[in-house]
């Protein structure tokens, strides 16, 4: 079984160093073998001795989603190929406190009166199922305090098993 947690975590330190404000990311999750045995020169660029752990993940950063779209129907329109184990989402949100309620891009927090705060989420779903969150809060900008748990954004990790093409539980059908 793939470690998607360790990807996950890994995936939400590399942002965590670029930054907050950063666009959406989109990210297949490759095993690292099978990508080196693609492309070996990439074990110097990556820093990967040989051989590579049959469990670890590489992340592949894609090309952006278009703006145009609501995040669900941009999802909606991706199926992955088969040499993709995974996929990971980073995004940006305003949470209102208090509820799970996240604001539309553009919306000013202001105007409600509600008092917000920025996450930034990392959800990662592979095709074996397994899944894995990461979620940190711009106030509690610190690694130790990064919460994260399989079932920590269960919207989105759903969202993203969609594009792997897996069947997700029917919901109260």
């Amino acid at each position: 079984m793939s470690n998607i947690r360790e990807a996950v975590m890994d995936l939400e330190r590399h942002t965590a160093e670029q930054g907050w404000d950063r666009p959406l990311g989109l990210y297949a999750l490759v095993p690292t073998a099978e990508l080196l045995r693609a492309e070996p020169a990439l074990a110097d660029l990556l820093g990967i001795g040989s051989p590579a752990d049959p469990d670890e993940l590489t992340p592949v950063e894609q090309e952006p989603l278009p703006d145009d779209l609501p995040l669900e129907e941009a999802l909606g329109r991706i199926l992955w190929p088969e040499g993709v184990a995974g996929c990971a989402l980073v995004m940006e949100r305003l949470v209102v406190k208090g509820s799970d309620e996240t604001l539309a891009a553009g919306e000013d927090p202001s105007a409600s009166g509600r008092e917000t705060e920025e996450i930034r989420m990392v959800a990662g779903v592979m095709r074996d199922g397994s899944r894995h969150c990461a979620m940190r809060m711009r106030s509690h900008d610190s690694e130790s305090e990064v919460l994260n748990g399989a079932d920590l954004i269960p919207a989105l990790t759903s969202a993203l098993a969609l594009t792997l093409d897996l069947e997700e539980e029917p919901g109260g059908e």
